[in-house]
Parts: C-alpha cells; sequence; structure tokens
C-alpha cells in the first residue's frame, strides 16, 4: 500500500477503519470488480452502491473475510485480512456484527435464544447471564418484551430488528448490512433506518450498508463508493448527496437522481393523459 493513501491530515482527522487498496474480485476467470480504492472512516455510516449485478454483495462478502481477493488488499486498522493467521482473522472479524438480508434467525429458538447464541460461543457468562443480556439488547432495538417469541410469530421488519440484535450481541465496533430494508414496507424499513442512525450514533458504531434503496442512502449514508457493472469498477467514493449534486460522472449522478427523474416522467404521463382526454 502507498503511504500517503493511508495518511490522515489535520483536514480529516477521522481515522480510516478499513483500506481498500486495488481490490479486484472474481468468480473464478469471471470479473466481477477490479481496481477498487477507498477508505471506510471509524463512525462512518458507509453505503455500498450501484445497479444491479455489480458486485455490491460480494465487496460486502470480501470485507468480512468470505471470499478470497484475486488482487489487492483489505485492512483492518494496519492489519492485512490475509496476510495474517487464519486465527488472527478470526480474532479481527469477531469485532465485526453482521446482518444478512433475510435475517438468518433460527427457527427453532426464540429471540432471545437467537441473541444468546454468539454469547455461548464467544464469552463465558452463565446461561443466565446470556438472556439477561440477551434482552437488553432486544430492548435497544425496541423488542422489550419479544424475548420468548419465535421468528415465525413476529412481522418481518421485527425479525431484522431481532437479527439486527443478534448482530450487535458482542459489541462490535464495526456492523455489516446486506440490503436491511429488502422485503420490508416503506414505514418499517424508515423505522430500521432511524434505528440504525440511533445505533451509530449511541454506540459509536461504524456502519456499513449495502442498498440501492435512494430514501435509506440519503436518510443514513455519509460516505460511499458507487460500482458500475459495465465499467467493472468504481465510478466514485464520498458524501451520497454531494454525489448526486456534483460527481462529474454523469452516471452517477443519473442513478442518484432517479428517484426526481422517476417523478418527472410520473407527471410528464400524467399531463400527457389528461390532455389526451380533453382533446
Amino acid at each position: 500500500m502507498k503511504t500517503e493513501q493511508n495518511k490522515t491530515t489535520d483536514n480529516n482527522p477521522r481515522e480510516p477503519h478499513i483500506r481498500i487498496r486495488n481490490l479486484e474480485m472474481r468468480y473464478g476467470n469471471f470479473l466481477i470488480q477490479r481496481n477498487l480504492t477507498f477508505d471506510i472512516n471509524r463512525g462512518d455510516i458507509f453505503i455500498i452502491m450501484g445497479g444491479s449485478g455489480c458486485g455490491k454483495s460480494t465487496l460486502l462478502k470480501h470485507l468480512i473475510g468470505l471470499y478470497h481477493p484475486s488482487a489487492g488488499s483489505i485492512c483492518y486498522g494496519d492489519q492485512n485480512l490475509w496476510e495474517v493467521t487464519n486465527e488472527e482473522r478470526q480474532e479481527i472479524l469477531r469485532n465485526a456484527g453482521i446482518l444478512y438480508q433475510q435475517g438468518a434467525l433460527w427457527s427453532s429458538l426464540t429471540l432471545a435464544e437467537n441473541i444468546a447464541v454468539p454469547l455461548q460461543e464467544y464469552t463465558n457468562l452463565t446461561p443466565a447471564e446470556q438472556l439477561e443480556l440477551a434482552s437488553f439488547k432486544l430492548a435497544l432495538v425496541g423488542l422489550a418484551g419479544f424475548e420468548n417469541f419465535y421468528p415465525s410469530e413476529i412481522s418481518g421488519g421485527m425479525a431484522k430488528r431481532a437479527a439486527l440484535a443478534r448482530a450487535i450481541a458482542l459489541d462490535p465496533d464495526i456492523l455489516f448490512f446486506d440490503e436491511p430494508s429488502a422485503g420490508l414496507d416503506p414505514i418499517s424499513a424508515k423505522l430500521l433506518d432511524d434505528l440504525i442512525l440511533e445505533l451509530s450514533d449511541t454506540l459509536k458504531t461504524t456502519v456499513v450498508i449495502v442498498t440501492h434503496e435512494l430514501a435509506s442512502i440519503f436518510a443514513v449514508g455519509n460516505n460511499s463508493v458507487f460500482l458500475d457493472p459495465d465499467t467493472k469498477t468504481m465510478l466514485a467514493t464520498g458524501n451520497p448527496v454531494n454525489l448526486r449534486d456534483h460527481s462529474p460522472d454523469m452516471r452517477v449522478r443519473r442513478f442518484l437522481s432517479r428517484g426526481e427523474i422517476d417523478s418527472t416522467k410520473r407527471t410528464s404521463a400524467a399531463e400527457r393523459n389528461n390532455y389526451e382526454q380533453k382533446s
């Protein structure tokens, strides 16, 4: 890695939490993305965005150590994720919590028992202490009193919050979300966005989110990377609002302004229909 890329300055005192340098991702010989270079700073709510098939979820899986890069580096602080021992890598990733798209709750366990799973594996807490801490984590996500409910007995939005409670069970310093709003109605999605903001502020946690939902991107994100499926590389990185308004790349501005474009199209169609009816 180039030293000058990793320095922080007085103008940008935020410390990079994860440094990605010249990352290349492949499935066999099939190229997914190449030349990815950006920082995820401590305290960021960082958005991985781009069109369908661009490799957003694949990038997340590289960041959490599920996939090995075909080239380049992923560093947590000064530790390259793939230049340490397997035990050291597991220790690094133990400080990360992950919320998968489907929540991945165990259907045979109550919510409290689901939250207690990582506590059983990674702590020396007694069963009673595990359930007490599980109740506290559920309360943090607005599910106090639901400890003894099973996943099949709650709504999709509540299941996402329960999965989030499990993701924060070990007090991670970084949280990863894969399409957290998928399958949720707009109200539940908005509540989840508000919860992410609240937890980020309260727990001082770095958050990384894969999403293509504009409402969520602008509601929570303060930093981002934009992946392009055609050129198979990143087109931009930075604050999503700034990219929407000032990115020199039209493809980025078009993607981030598509809600306004769709609204204009709907208005034009309505005006055309109204004209045709009058005619």
